[in-house]
């Protein structure tokens, strides 16, 4: 007979945490820092005397293309998630669909080393969709844990503690990184193949690491099955989606989370998305520039998660997330103010990066556990975190569209940041109208 572990065990907590810590390096090397800064390179060198450069027979601006790019991938996670999860809910294992998209996203960053040149555009286009699905994908059912793995009262500290792992993990990567791109090894290759070795690098970390989650969550008591025929479980899915909801109506604090989440989402992630670009196409930075400021970011966000979190046992969630919103607030208009013609521009740079490092992990962390606070009791923990989720990536969507408009108009990302600081302004004042979280003393 197999054993199982408790909820709240630290064995099972620390296991469940380590999946950040196999998972953030596609997050920081591949969405944040390595690969855009890889692709505005490959882009900028096959682009035309207007800047253009061809995908599918049309003429797009680089940025533009692999903004529409992630909003395309993240309505594709946005549609199969909750379905998915209901299924999940239903059938009683989670763990399944956690492996599947786990070695759909590292198999397909692994495979983004074979993107070299414009004739294989096309790979690295398609390779970032289903990576992304990947992640965002396995993210809605590794969330799902977090009520099954720990108590309310430790899930604050817990998600923390993933975050911080994931920070940990994915900086340790980024600076084997550093020492692949620019060494180049004696000259047996240039920075672009280290680049390269560095996404397969990743797809093996992600898909290795994972490996010990796996060991540990496949110990938990299994969730009540439902005995049904395939095409059941299908339409199972959609009812289970539809029963909770009908639920979330019901629940007005956490409804109005869901739409403040929304708002701050849609300038949080497009801005993790979006910064190194932002420092390599409108600030003129070089690229080792932007790649130590990304780590000097996450390092910072290990500090930030941490001290946020036990902000948040002294004065609650919500008042905590008020204020790592109103510091987002102050990004915006901190780089919307930043003259790329000022002397010692990448000083300034680097101080943005360090305040945004310091609420980045935080705002990730304490959302995630004021969502789970809020849900009501329940099995169905798959598909509560399946809207969350859908949520958050419909903000992504919304926010690469915003971005990637204004830079078209506009000609300029600046615009596009200050933009997004009206989100995180409105998100501040929906989530003004909720009291604490029902376990926030």
């Amino acid at each position: 007979m197999k054993r199982t572990l408790e909820k709240g065990s630290k064995k099972l907590i620390n296991a469940w945490a380590f999946y950040d810590w196999a998972n953030s390096v596609y997050s920081l090397v591949i969405s944040t820092a390595v690969f855009p800064i890889y692709y505005d390179g490959m882009t900028s060198a096959m682009a035309n005397s207007q800047g253009e450069i061809e995908f599918l027979s049309t003429l797009w601006n680089s940025t533009t293309l692999l903004n529409y790019t992630i909003g395309f991938y993240m309505l594709v996670v946005a549609f199969i998630s909750p379905i998915l999860s209901g299924i999940a809910d239903y059938t009683g294992n989670k763990l399944k669909f956690l492996k599947f998209f786990c070695l759909l996203g590292s198999l397909s960053v692994a495979c983004l080393f074979f993107f070299k040149d414009e004739s294989t555009l096309w790979v690295g286009i398609l390779c970032t969709i289903t990576a992304g699905i990947g992640f965002w994908g396995s993210i809605v059912f590794y969330n799902a844990y977090l009520p099954e793995v720990a108590h309310p009262e430790q899930q604050d500290n817990v998600s923390a503690k993933g975050f911080i792992y994931g920070y940990l993990g994915s900086v340790l990567l980024l600076i084997l990184s550093l020492v692949l791109i620019e060494t180049e090894v004696f000259g047996l290759y240039d920075k672009a193949f280290g680049s390269r070795i560095t996404f397969l690098l990743v797809g093996i970390w992600w898909i290795g690491f994972a490996q010990i989650t796996y060991k540990r969550l496949s110990k938990l008591p299994m969730g009540e099955r439902q005995k049904a025929s395939s095409q059941s479980i299908i339409w199972s899915g959609f009812k289970e989606l539809k029963t909770v909801a009908n639920e979330i109506v019901g629940y007005p604090q956490l409804r109005t989370f869901l739409i403040s989440f929304f708002l701050f989402s849609v300038g949080a992630q497009t801005i993790i998305y979006m910064a190194g670009i932002f420092g390599s196409n409108e600030l003129g930075l070089p690229t080792m520039n932007l790649i130590l400021t990304i780590l000097v970011v996450q390092l910072v966000a290990v500090v930030g998660a941490y001290l946020f979190s036990r902000l948040s046992n002294r004065i609650g969630n919500i008042k905590t997330l008020k204020i790592t919103i109103a510091i987002w607030c102050l990004v915006c208009f901190i780089a919307f103010m930043i003259d790329k013609s000022q002397e010692n521009v990448e000083l300034y740079f680097y101080g943005l990066g360090g305040l945004l490092g310091l609420v980045l992990g935080a705002i990730q962390s304490i959302s995630r556990s004021t969502y789970s606070k809020l849900l009501p009791e329940t099995n169905d923990t798959a598909t509560y975190f399946s809207f969350y989720d859908v949520t958050e990536k419909i903000a992504i969507v919304l926010g690469m569209i915003v971005f990637g408009l204004l830079i078209s108009i506009t000609g300029s990302m600046q615009w596009s940041v200050l933009s997004l600081g009206v989100f995180f302004l409105i998100s501040f004042v929906v989530l003004s109208t909720i009291g604490k979280t029902k376990y926030v003393k």
